[in-house]
């Protein structure tokens, strides 16, 4: 079996309020955590299309939380 797996690192404004909105989805293949920075994801899991379906969606509902974030905070 093949193990697949990658980090995410991620700078933002207002990364806890980006955490807080990404780390609901923290269980199976994906794993966020605040940093100094910003936000780190570890990705793992052993079924290519279903980590690339995980980063997809990851991705949108970072994009998403962060514009929220933004805007929340004008």
């Amino acid at each position: 079996m093949i193990h697949i797996g990658g980090i995410i690192l991620t700078v933002h404004p207002d990364a806890a309020c980006c955490g807080a909105a990404v780390t609901p989805d923290n269980h199976g293949m994906i794993l966020t955590t605040l940093t100094e920075r910003g936000l780190e994801s570890t990705v793992s899991g052993t079924n290519l299309r279903s980590i690339i379906a995980t980063v997809d969606d990851y991705l949108m509902n970072l994009g998403v939380a962060e514009e929220t974030c933004l805007y929340d905070s004008h």
